[in-house]
């Protein structure tokens, strides 16, 4: 166990809105949240996921809904603590601790807040580590851990709690629930004894995340170069460098969707990149060649703060570094593409992993 002061939550938001890929949410919301929370109830302990008792309930607590409605509809600070006490109040059994179902911006952020205001700790790992857009998406689907029963609240104060039949089916109900929710909510879902968390979750993912936030912002006040540093530390491959000249956004539901187009600067002058996005950037390409692909990471940092930006926030005339990073070990098996492998989201491609990709 180790406790997380204000310097730790500055770097593990950073950090997790690099391995985010363009989605989880707005960081500074989600940071300014938990150090809030903390700033009022003191900080939060972070325990392993070998501390935790094999009988343990752990929850996962996370914002659902699209990135840019997020930005402008704030949550009133009840929706997480309303979502929480309802599953606990179905499963007749309090949470042990908390954990994030993603490292993504304000996902990363809202079990530390929560976890803050209830003097509860927080597990060091996730289900993910990255963020996917769609409820299913996570590793305890590889192991079939239920999604249900799953919790929901708004900010208006309406509860909804589900029990279905697929984690896939909890992705459309309660995706569809969003939309009259005002497009974003909070959700308490796949409740997880110690036992299963230990074999299912993707573990040191908030301290892997606050290495990276650390390791950027000290190359930063040592005069290095950040995003050199970024790309050795998350053993990355710089995909291409260059100026934002279209931006094509639309949101289509809960999700943002859209195609970022890049001409090249410096090394890459001669070339143009074309980057496909839902919530997260899911491919990349370089003069039509494909340089990335989910469930790899694509990650777009300034070019000279290598400072993550999302996909609701980015805009015409950035300069960017874009960076390819492999993903967890579990979706690169036959049974992680499938949930969450390029066929998943609509393409035609077969994986190739960023490293062959780029050799």
């Amino acid at each position: 166990m180790r406790e997380l002061g204000k310097q730790q939550i500055e770097d593990i938001a950073l950090g997790a809105t690099v391995l985010g890929t363009g989605g989880g949410g707005d960081p500074y919301l989600g940071k300014l949240m938990a150090l809030n929370a903390m700033a009022e109830y003191g900080n939060v302990k972070m325990i392993t996921h070998e501390e935790v008792p094999d009988d343990a309930l752990v929850v996962p607590i996370a914002f659902m809904g699209a990135p840019v409605i997020l930005i402008e509809k704030l949550a009133n600070g009840n929706e997480a603590k309303d979502a929480l006490k309802m599953l606990e109040e179905k499963l007749g059994k309090k949470a042990f601790a908390l954990m994030p179902i993603e490292a993504g911006g304000m996902n990363s952020m809202a079990p530390l807040a929560l976890a803050a205001e209830l003097g509860l700790p927080i597990v060091d790992s996730d289900a993910m580590g990255t963020a996917y857009p769609q409820l299913q998406m996570v590793t305890f689907t590889l192991h079939d851990i239920p999604s249900t029963p799953l919790a929901q609240a708004d900010e208006k104060g309406n509860r909804v709690l589900y029990e279905t039949i697929s984690n896939l089916w909890s992705e459309i109900l309660a995706g569809n629930a969003i939309i009259p929710m005002g497009g974003a909510c909070v959700i308490a879902c796949y409740p997880v004894l110690g036992k299963q968390l230990k074999k299912a979750g993707i573990h040191d993912i908030v301290t892997y995340s606050e290495e990276i936030g650390s390791a950027i912002r000290e190359a930063k006040n040592n005069s290095l170069n950040p995003v050199k540093t970024l790309i050795e530390k998350a053993n990355g491959h710089l995909l291409f460098e260059g100026k934002i000249t279209d931006v094509v956004r639309n949101t289509e539901g809960r999700f943002l969707k859209g195609l970022i187009k890049v001409e090249g600067l410096n090394d890459f002058s001669d070339s143009k990149m074309d980057i496909d996005f839902q919530n997260e950037f899911l491919m990349a390409k370089v003069n039509g060649k494909t340089v990335a692909m989910v469930p790899d990471l694509i990650t777009i940092v300034d070019t000279e703060t290598a400072k993550p930006i999302t996909t609701e926030t980015i805009k015409y005339g950035f300069r960017i570094s874009v960076i390819g990073m492999p993903g967890n070990e579990q979706w690169r098996t036959e049974k992680g593409l499938e949930i969450v492998g390029p066929n998943a989201f609509g393409y035609s491609e077969e994986y190739q992993p960023v490293e062959k990709l780029n050799q």
